[in-house]
């Protein structure tokens, strides 16, 4: 061992005088320690949030969308569907149809009055649909009946929240027939014939209920519908899109531009981050916030660093003095000093790094900071044990914390070994 953290170790960890150094070095480990553990939570909570939000939208809509402008319906070709699939990253490609209803249902409050409420009605196929319920459904079976009563519908549990939705109720779908313009809802209607005769009037069997956390426009808004129920009933083999899914979201701007290119008009895409481009920002917000937070905390631990070195050196005065006073050289006692501060950084950051993991699996496991969910989409705080923010963090604390340990370290080396010897 050489000298320098020989004497840096005694100096740091062994009591030597009456006013207790020893504890004062504990106080600077412990400051450390929560500065550093709370840097990592405030990354884990951070990126945990935002990966945690970013899974429910991917999870709820595909990646990219496929569509022709203004809504516009359209004839699904295998043609389209194989251009699609043959560009590079596309995972997988699945035709949808979506189609705007008022759903009614009647209220159990012995009145007879009816709940209504806009809703969009998405059929997907049956593959993606059992995939989506398999992570979502909370109450009723994926399994559609070969015969059923009404259009099966699964609704989100915000929707059947209000509007009184329980597993095998019938519900009403009222919405505009194949002008989706409305037009002749508005100007060419002469009777109540006409009027109707505009309209779609469907009944709807309610087969379950699902729950993403994703409150407005989403679990509030969306019903999931059987692709080829939805075309037998309304447009036979048309089609509103495709969502389209990628292997890598890093590369899905530039995935959008080649597909697009490669169908052309009248199609046109957008991804995931376009549709929802409000919450994207809402929660590049959240980690804007992130670099102020380090800051702040760690300029906290650098002058807890500081502030320690500054008193182990007022208590070692003497020692210093005499150190000075057998020929060791003003660097080596710098380097005592330097040593000193890297091993109460070291111990420091071990046991922030020992309490952010152990905070982590312990609220990751049992869940005691809950959030509002209509609020934040998600019940409990999330966190993402990512080792590459333990490391960073563990590095960013080292460094910082050598480099102003310099200046205490100067001062060691500045003091004359009379003027130290006859404190």
């Amino acid at each position: 061992m050489k000298p320098e953290f020989y004497i840096a170790r005694r100096f740091a960890f062994k009591q030597r005088s009456t006013s207790k150094p020893t504890f004062i070095v504990m106080v600077a480990i412990a400051g450390i320690a929560v500065g550093t553990a709370a840097l990592i939570l405030t990354l884990s909570i951070v990126n945990g949030f935002a990966h945690s939000v970013e899974n429910k939208l991917i999870s709820f809509s595909a990646h990219l969308q496929i569509r022709h402008p203004d809504e516009q319906l359209f004839q699904e070709r295998r043609t389209d569907r194989a251009i699609i699939a043959g560009q590079i990253n596309i995972a997988e490609v699945s035709p949808f149809l979506e189609k705007s209803f008022i759903l009614r249902s009647r209220n159990t409050d012995g009145i007879g009055t009816w709940l209504s409420k806009p809703v969009r009605l998405k059929g997907i196929k049956n593959e993606q649909r059992e995939f989506f319920l398999k992570k979502f459904l909370r109450q009723g079976s994926p399994v559609l009946p070969d015969h059923g009563e009404g259009i099966s519908l699964y609704a989100g549990q915000t929707l059947a929240e209000n509007l009184n939705l329980k597993v095998g109720k019938k519900v009403m779908l009222v919405g505009l027939g194949g002008d989706s313009s409305g037009k002749k809802l508005i100007a060419g209607n002469k009777n109540i014939v006409d009027l109707f005769s505009t309209l779609d009037l469907e009944i709807g069997v309610i087969r379950g209920i699902y729950d993403t956390g994703l409150q407005e426009g989403f679990d509030d808004f969306i019903v999931v519908a059987d692709l080829k129920e939805l075309q037998q009933r309304f447009n036979p083999m048309m089609i509103s899109g495709y969502d389209v899914n990628v292997y890598n979201l890093d590369q899905l701007p530039k995935t959008l531009k080649v597909v697009n290119d490669a169908l052309g008009f009248p199609f046109y895409g957008f991804t995931i981050f376009d549709r929802y481009a409000n919450l994207f920002e809402w929660l590049k917000l959240q980690k804007n916030i992130t670099p102020l937070l380090i800051v702040t905390i760690t300029i906290v631990a650098v002058f807890n660093i500081i502030s320690t070195l500054l008193v182990l050196i007022i208590e070692k005065t003497r020692e210093i003095g005499m150190l000075s006073a057998l020929g060791l050289e003003p660097g080596k006692i710098s380097k005592v000093f330097m040593a000193q501060a890297f091993l109460i950084s070291l111990s420091g950051i071990a046991a922030g790094n020992i309490m952010a993991i152990s905070l982590s699996l312990f609220e990751m496991r049992h869940h005691f900071i809950t959030l509002p969910e209509k609020s934040y989409f998600i019940k409990y705080v999330p966190l993402l044990i990512d080792p590459v923010d333990y490391v960073l963090v563990s590095l960013a604390v080292m460094a910082l914390t050598l480099l102003f340990a310099f200046i205490p370290a100067r001062i060691a080396v500045s003091l004359k070994p009379g003027t130290a010897l006859g404190t």
